[in-house]
């Protein structure tokens, strides 16, 4: 990898580039750190898959993400558009957030045991291990605060990245940018009914075979 900013360097490892002495339990809760990827004109998926916009360089730095998190948490619908099977550090779980528990409890995410829900106190009853917060809609900073570990990272997809940010509960934002535009009408990195800015500092650009690859921190 090669940095941009803050200062220009070549051969920057990922255990540098993403060392973060901030990420801790905050508020009660695991620090969460957002990864997403986008084209040039900000489609977040091609063929409705993240995957057709990333690389060799990207995936690198998407497990990368992963290796540094306790736990990974992922919208109901970009767990079954992507596919989710169990993560490949033994001990890691995914938390898929849904209001309705409506699932494929025979995908491998769940049969392997590293799956678990986020969902709401009057879900339906899951086979699997759930954690409950919050009445017609999940409540996110309740939930949190039921997650163990210092890091939790989020996966998307757009109206699960839009809920946090409501609820200011995004606390690092790491963005790749796929250099290629792709048209179409995939959405935007985070959706939700209402406007909720939140300032935000750029900590890092990296660059490899032309991607970018941007990190951000919350401003308090």
């Amino acid at each position: 990898m090669r940095r941009l900013l803050p200062d220009g360097a070549d051969d920057v490892g990922l255990a540098e580039a993403y060392a973060e002495p901030a990420r801790r339990r905050v508020d009660g809760r695991p620090w969460l750190l957002v990864n997403m990827i986008a084209s040039l004109d900000g489609a977040i998926a091609l063929g409705e898959r993240s995957g057709g916009l990333g690389g060799p360089a990207d995936q690198r730095v998407f497990f990368h993400l992963r290796n540094l998190a306790d736990v990974i948490i992922v919208g109901a619908g970009t767990a079954r558009a992507e596919g989710y099977g169990p993560p490949r550090r033994p001990g890691q779980r995914i938390g898929v957030v849904t209001r309705r528990a409506d699932l494929d409890w025979t995908m491998p995410l769940f049969t392997s045991g590293a799956g678990f829900v986020i969902t709401t106190e009057e879900a339906r009853a899951v086979p699997v291990d759930a954690i409950r917060a919050g009445h017609g809609q999940v409540d996110l900073p309740a939930a949190l605060g039921q997650l163990d570990g210092d890091v939790a990272l989020c996966e998307g997809g757009p109206s699960l990245n839009g809920d946090l940010l409501a609820v200011d509960a995004i606390d690092e934002w790491c963005l790749t940018v796929a250099p290629l535009l792709a048209g179409g009408a995939a959405g935007r990195a985070a959706v939700s009914a209402t406007e909720h800015p939140a300032g935000f500092q750029l900590a890092q650009l990296l660059t490899e075979d032309g991607f970018l690859f941007l990190r951000a921190l919350r401003s308090h």
